[in-house]
């Protein structure tokens, strides 16, 4: 047996993913999640896609309290919270964000709405910053949506 000697063979690429690392789906099967069945098409501007059944979906991502939560929410036609759905959670706590429960806060809030943390959306203790970030997050996509609309 012929030894290789350790300096001679080609070096390993690593890549180390932050502790707690998780990706739940992928940006298709997000909008899928939020508009079942619809077709999805470009919407004009980086991570928003116009859903065939009207709405649209826009991929965003926020800093949770060290690292990005990506995020997708569903906008109907009249411009209110269709659905949201957390895409990765990069933290190594605070993944709570991720509960049906606390998503399902966004449903039917609007730009006129308040979309204040421990106003209308209630935290999660020990993920503040997350549920701050998400809930911040959401109330600039409304606002876009809603500006946009307008013209």
């Amino acid at each position: 047996m012929k030894w290789t000697p350790l300096l001679a063979a080609p070096a390993a690429i690593v890549l180390i993913a932050p502790a707690g690392a998780t990706v739940y789906m992928s940006e298709q099967q997000a909008m899928q999640a939020i508009f079942p069945g619809a077709s999805f098409s470009p919407g004009g501007r980086a991570g928003v896609f116009r859903a065939s059944s009207g709405g649209i979906v826009v991929i965003d991502r926020v800093l949770g309290k060290h690292e990005y939560i990506k995020y997708a929410v569903g906008i109907t036609a009249g411009g209110t919270v269709k659905h949201i759905e957390i895409l990765e959670y990069n933290e190594s706590y605070g993944y709570e964000v991720r509960e049906a429960s606390w998503r399902s806060q966004f449903i039917g809030k609007s730009a006129s709405s308040p979309l204040q943390l421990n106003i209308d959306i209630k935290n999660i203790s020990g993920a503040t910053l997350s549920c701050k970030h998400i809930t911040d997050g959401v109330r600039r996509v409304v606002g876009q949506y809603q500006s946009l609309r307008g013209q």
